[in-house]
């Protein structure tokens, strides 16, 4: 027996049409559901499928807790308990339990003429380094991007200071500062510069700039190598057509490379100044605060008041105040080079 099928419904071909326009036109029903399908909307997700977006998401923290329990441990609990003791009257070898002071500790700081010089002497420190750092990195950084000979070999010897510890380096310029055989006054003497017998580290007009010079050697390459990544992601197409466009050395480095690198530049120059201010190793190697307190950083004026004199509530209170001056000088800081990048 034949059967003969019949011809289709006018309306499942008008959905057919439809469905092969993309869902353009399509009628009501089956047929409009699977035109949004083709258009891209989003199908609605089960109840299983968001349960199995939030597993996914505990699986991730699970994954960062090896990393986040360490910084916990050994940071911000730290941290939160060094701020603690700036209300207290913590001692080392007191009999007595420690109690809390509230402000006693910052009203005795606030007339606290020495905690306030070395304050003074730590911004002068950070300022000059972080500046000095930031200028012949700068140029460094210039210099090693240029197509040069042995070119890897220069970026190399560029970053020996990074590899050496604050220690070595600090002994390492304890001998290059020595009054009799030093290298400085060796080459000074054999110059007929001077007399060849000048005390670096121990004369009080000449310790701070001296420790600040070793200071920008030993930080220049970080700022170096910051500042030669951000050179290489300036386009070389931008370079080139300012070059035919007759633009200059100079101009082109304003137009087309500081735009481009600013953004990198104030970035690096914030975190320097953070860790130039906070320097302890480098500055105590080398003259331990000496002569006469003229090179003392607030750092190590509050590691004396801790560890010398046993005073763990004061010296927790300088560190509060300068984590707070600090971070108003950055805010200040970045407020103005953000505002006027956005310019």
């Amino acid at each position: 027996m034949t059967v003969t099928s019949g011809p289709a419904p006018e309306h499942a071909g008008a959905e057919d049409g439809a469905g092969a326009r993309g869902g353009a036109g399509a009628p009501r029903g089956g047929g409009a559901w699977r035109g949004a399908g083709a258009r891209g909307g989003p199908p609605p997700r089960s109840p299983g499928a968001r349960r199995t977006a939030l597993g996914l998401d505990r699986d991730g923290w699970f994954l960062l807790l090896p990393a986040l329990i360490p910084v916990l441990v050994l940071s911000v609990v730290p941290l939160l308990y060094g701020l603690s003791l700036a209300f207290t009257d913590a001692q080392s070898g007191s009999a007595r339990g420690t109690s809390l002071t509230g402000l006693d500790n910052f009203a005795a700081l606030r007339w606290d003429s020495l905690f306030w010089d070395s304050f003074r002497i730590g911004l002068t420190w950070a300022l000059a380094v972080t500046a000095l750092q930031f200028v012949l990195s700068l140029g460094l950084a210039l210099l090693l991007d240029q197509d040069l000979r042995l070119r890897w070999l220069a970026r190399t010897l560029a970053l020996v200071p990074w590899a050496m510890p604050e220690v070595v380096i600090g002994i390492m310029w304890r001998l290059v500062y020595h009054p009799d055989a030093g290298l400085l006054n060796t080459t000074l003497r054999d110059l007929h510069l001077t007399s060849g017998h000048t005390d670096w580290l121990s004369d009080l007009s000449l310790a701070l700039p001296a420790v600040i010079a070793v200071g920008v050697w030993a930080g220049m390459p970080q700022t170096t190598v910051v500042l030669l990544a951000g050179l290489q992601n300036v386009p070389l197409e931008l370079r080139e057509a300012a070059a035919l466009d007759g633009a200059g050395m100079w101009r082109r480095f304003r137009t087309v490379t500081w735009p481009a690198l600013r953004p990198v530049a104030v970035a690096i120059t914030a975190l320097q100044f953070i860790w130039n201010f906070n320097s302890f190793g480098l500055v105590y190697v080398l003259t331990n605060g000496g002569p006469g307190g003229k090179t003392r950083l607030p750092m190590l004026f509050a590691y004396e008041e801790a560890f010398r004199y046993g005073q763990f509530g004061y010296a927790a209170a300088m560190g509060l105040v300068m984590m707070a001056v600090i971070a108003v000088i950055l805010a200040v800081f970045l407020r103005g080079r953000l505002k006027g990048e956005d310019q």
